[in-house]
């Protein structure tokens, strides 16, 4: 597997954004060739592959480029899976996607809430301040599972300026009875939380035992203070992955 500690020895052909490249490495002190594709190229492929009408390119570009980010400073110990959450969509919309990165497919697509102060049907205002009762945005890696007030849960650690509260603020991942379609039928939108992107009870707890111990996890909005602040929205780093999802770096 590619990271960090992966030595690039050379490019063996000029780096172009829509090419696949070769790359000869040197991984666990024996070297070989493997073939890379630019974020862009790689970004398009999965796109077309997974074929959603709802995952929007832009949020899945800036998705894989935090992965890439998080996966080379070796952070992630899950690296099989990226979560998406796109707040731009309505929270009556299945806005929640989980992509197998070995597989390259979408295994789930799931309803998620937003907080109570964050916005009604449509999320609109965010927050990284303790009792705001918002959602905040950027980066996160998925924590342990435990026992709390909500039953089973799991924690979420925030990688930016934006969430960086998020263990303190008790924002975690957690299954709620408002989080349904037949709550939406009753009441014509989701319901809310206190900030936690709380998710539907059916199949929960296979979701976040697959997801826990040190996944990729995106809250997405286009909220321009986020995308201009945000380091890893703005890294310039020329990501290459394989097509299990290993990440290098030309420059």
């Amino acid at each position: 597997m590619v990271s960090m500690k992966a030595f690039l020895l050379f490019v063996l052909v000029t780096f172009n954004p829509t090419k696949t490249i070769t790359l000869k490495v040197d991984s666990n002190n024996k070297e070989k060739e493997e073939s890379f594709t630019p974020l862009s190229q790689y970004t398009l492929d999965l796109f077309k592959e997974i074929n959603d009408q709802h995952l929007s390119f832009e949020v899945l570009e800036i998705a894989l480029k935090g992965y890439s980010e998080l996966s080379l400073k070796n952070k992630l110990r899950n690296k099989k899976f990226l979560t998406i959450i796109d707040m731009s969509l309505s929270a009556n919309t299945e806005r929640m996607f989980i992509i197998d990165m070995e597989k390259r497919i979408l295994v789930e697509k799931k309803l998620v809430a937003h907080g109570m102060k964050t916005g009604y049907e449509f999320a609109s205002k965010f927050s990284n301040e303790q009792s705001s009762h918002k959602t905040c945005l950027g980066f996160f890696i998925t924590g342990e599972l435990y026992n709390g007030r909500h039953d089973l849960s799991m924690k979420l650690d925030g990688q930016e300026y934006s969430n960086d509260n998020a263990r303190n603020r008790g924002v975690v991942v957690h299954s709620a009875d408002y989080v349904s379609c037949e709550y939406i039928e009753s009441n014509g939108r989701l319901g809310r939380s206190f900030g936690c992107p709380a998710i539907e009870k059916e199949g929960y707890e296979e979701t976040v035992n697959k997801l826990q111990g040190g996944s990729c996890y995106f809250i997405y909005y286009p909220s321009r203070s986020y995308l201009s602040r945000s380091r890893i929205v703005n890294s310039r780093k020329e990501f290459v992955l394989n097509q299990s999802g290993n990440v290098s770096f030309i420059k």
